[in-house]
């Protein structure tokens, strides 16, 4: 089977081939003072390439199974990443990493078996509106500007909040998911 490798799969391959210079920035101080700035510079063009191959795909119609598939697990591999070399650095506290990687899990969980079933879930705005805090919670961190420390704090806990909301509203909408027939 060919895998079609039109520009939103060559967006997606590009941000996970991506991570591990965004890790090894973010982790060392490779570039000496500048190795935060790198590996926020990183994370932002990936973040983009995320925005850019869905909207390329939609637009000019090219949605394949492979960018389906691949496409939101480069999105969790990213932000997963992220939040754990935070953890890392002291900057997020692993309970929080905890209930959003679980959630990740979760919903990727209920997308497993409503596909067994013929049920295609679409993302819900509630989902987007977490991605975007999530995305932008990360930069702040990254970044780790005193004068932010407020705006920074804030944008955080509206991430983990917005994880918890799209979580109970995508396990309310999709219920019937996870019902079995018995005979």
């Amino acid at each position: 089977m060919a895998i079609t490798m039109n520009l939103p799969n060559k967006l997606t391959i590009l941000r996970i081939l991506m991570i591990p210079f965004f890790v090894v920035f973010l982790l060392t101080d490779l570039a000496g003072n500048y190795s935060d700035l790198i590996a926020l510079f990183i994370f932002i063009i990936a973040s983009l390439t995320d925005l850019l191959d869905g909207h390329i795909a939609r637009k000019y119609h090219l949605v394949t199974n492979f960018g389906k598939f691949m496409d939101p697990l480069a999105d969790k591999l990213l932000v997963c990443s992220a939040m754990i070399c935070l953890v890392e650095l002291g900057r997020l506290p692993a309970w929080m990493v905890v209930i959003i990687i679980s959630r990740e899990f979760i919903i990727s969980g209920f997308r497993l078996v409503a596909s067994d079933n013929g049920v295609v879930i679409a993302a819900s705005y509630w989902g987007k509106f977490k991605t975007v805090f999530q995305m932008v919670m990360i930069c702040l961190l990254i970044a780790a500007i005193k004068e932010l420390n407020l705006i920074t704090f804030l944008v955080t806990w509206i991430a983990l909040l917005l994880t918890i909301i799209s979580l109970v509203d995508y396990l309310i909408k999709n219920r019937n998911v996870m019902k079995e027939d018995v005979k």
